[in-house]
Parts: C-alpha cells; sequence; structure tokens
C-alpha cells in the first residue's frame, strides 16, 4: 500500500539535503536562477524569508521526496509556487509532491488561486501542471532572460475549487 505525503514546514536540519537537491544539474536546468547555489547564499535565503512564504518540505513516510514555496501567502490570496521533487526519484514523485503540497496551499493556507510560469522547454514541468489541473492563462514570450537567451514561459493558474473539484485540463489561450 502506497504511503500517504505528508507537508512540514522547512527547517534548518532540512538545508544540506535540500541545497544538494537544488545544484543538482537536472534541477539547475529547470530553474530560472540556474547557476549554483554556494552554502551562504542558501544560508541567507533561509535566514531571510519573508513572513508571507511558505518553505515546505514533502514526505513520503520516512523519505523525503521534495520541496515546495509559496509566495505572497494570505487567506483569499493568489500565491505564486515553485518547486522541485528529489533528483533521481521514481515516476510519479512530481505528482505525489505536487497533491501534498497543493492540498496544503488550499487547505492549510486557504489560498483562493496557485499560478505558476514554466519554460516553454521544460516538457515535464508542463505536463505536470496540466495533470495537476492548471489551467493555462497565456504565453509570456521571450520572458525570462536566462545564459544569454530568452525563454518564453507559460503562465498556469489553479484556483480553489478548481482544486476541489478535482481540476479540469483547459486552456484559455
Amino acid at each position: 500500500m502506497a504511503e500517504t505525503c505528508t507537508v512540514r514546514p522547512l527547517t534548518a536540519d532540512d538545508l544540506p539535503t535540500l541545497l544538494a537537491w537544488r545544484n543538482h544539474p537536472d534541477v539547475r536546468r529547470a530553474m530560472f536562477t540556474q547557476h549554483e547555489i554556494s552554502p551562504s547564499e542558501h544560508e541567507a535565503w533561509f535566514a531571510h524569508a519573508p513572513s508571507y512564504c511558505a518553505r515546505l518540505i514533502v514526505e513520503e513516510g520516512p523519505t523525503t521526496i521534495g520541496f515546495a514555496q509559496f509566495n505572497n501567502v494570505a487567506p483569499d490570496g493568489v500565491s505564486d509556487w515553485g518547486f522541485y521533487a528529489r533528483p533521481g526519484r521514481p515516476k510519479g514523485t512530481g505528482t505525489k509532491l505536487g497533491q501534498a503540497a497543493l492540498g496544503h496551499a488550499f487547505d492549510t493556507l486557504k489560498l483562493h488561486k496557485v499560478y505558476a510560469q514554466v519554460m516553454t522547454g521544460n516538457l515535464a514541468s508542463l505536463a505536470l501542471h496540466r495533470r495537476l489541473g492548471f489551467i493555462e492563462e497565456g504565453l509570456l514570450r521571450d520572458q525570462k532572460l536566462i545564459h544569454g537567451a530568452h525563454h518564453s514561459l507559460v503562465h498556469f493558474g489553479l484556483l480553489q475549487h478548481e482544486w476541489r473539484a478535482g481540476g479540469t485540463v483547459r486552456s484559455t489561450i
């Protein structure tokens, strides 16, 4: 029987593992900030977390499977999110991570909407957002400059009532 995923706040004890994951080439390649993060930069990021930011660890039983962050957290608020799964994870881990984190966002944080921006070349993340019920709300052409090249971003949104209804994959563009 599959274990249920749980969500808990990120702690200082998680930082070495999280830094190793964040600096893994497969994770960095999908990020807007792709340089290798130094330990001091990582510690400063953790130490200066704004009060309106939820940084979360997702676990399946005793195994940490990923990280998720929600910004601009406020009841009935609109929050952008970012996440990554543990490198080398089994197939399906991203979906479990997303379901657990979004459940927390809508049930515990009481968000109205979660949105994301995904690079058009990140096919795995595009597919995951669609599986999770996100709706494509637009395309931001040549929006993000990374290593001297402009990348277009797909803008996704998921409303609380859509999440509760199980989400439907559709596009508004």
